[in-house]
C-alpha cells in the first residue's frame, strides 16, 4: 500500500509539474502573441512619410518576418493547447511510439514533445534515410537522360 502511495504522490507531482510548466509557457506566448498583434495593427494605422521603393521593400521584409514569427508562436501555442489536453486526458509524457515515459528534461526543453529521445532520433534517421533515397532516385534519372 506503501508503494501505491508513493507512486501515486511521485506521478501528482509529476503532473503538477508538468501542467505549471505547460501553463506558465502558455501564458507567456498569448502575451507575446496578443502583444505582437497589437504592434502589428498599430504600425498599419500609423500616417507614414512617403517612401523610396528601397525603404517600402525594407518595411515589407520587417512586417513579413513580424508575421511569420507571430504564426510560429501561435503554431506552438497551439501544441501546448495539444499537450495540456493530452495532460488531462492522462496520456502527456508518454511516447507515442513506445509508450514509455518520457524524460522530464526532454519536457521541460521541448514541451510538446510526443517522442522519448530514442523514437524521435529513429525517426528523424528514417526520414533522412528516406529523403537521400527519394535524392539518390532523382539523381538516376537524371544521369539516365544524360
Amino acid at each position: 500500500m506503501v508503494a501505491t502511495t508513493t507512486n501515486t504522490s511521485r506521478k501528482s507531482n509529476r503532473y503538477l509539474d508538468l501542467r505549471n510548466m505547460l501553463e506558465s509557457r502558455r501564458l507567456e506566448l498569448m502575451s507575446e502573441v496578443h502583444g505582437k498583434i497589437r504592434d502589428v495593427r498599430a504600425d498599419k494605422g500609423k500616417d507614414r512619410e512617403p517612401l523610396d521603393s528601397g525603404e517600402s521593400s525594407e518595411i515589407d521584409i520587417q512586417e513579413d518576418i513580424e508575421l511569420a514569427l507571430i504564426q510560429m508562436k501561435a503554431e506552438t501555442l497551439n501544441k501546448i493547447n495539444e499537450a495540456l489536453k493530452r495532460l488531462e486526458e492522462d496520456s502527456y509524457g508518454n511516447c507515442f511510439e513506445c509508450g514509455e515515459e518520457i524524460s522530464e528534461a526532454r519536457l521541460r526543453a521541448l514541451l510538446f514533445a510526443v517522442r522519448c529521445k530514442d523514437c524521435e532520433e529513429a525517426r528523424e534517421l528514417a526520414e533522412r534515410k528516406k529523403l537521400f533515397e527519394r535524392l539518390d532516385s532523382s539523381t538516376s534519372i537524371f544521369d539516365i537522360s544524360n
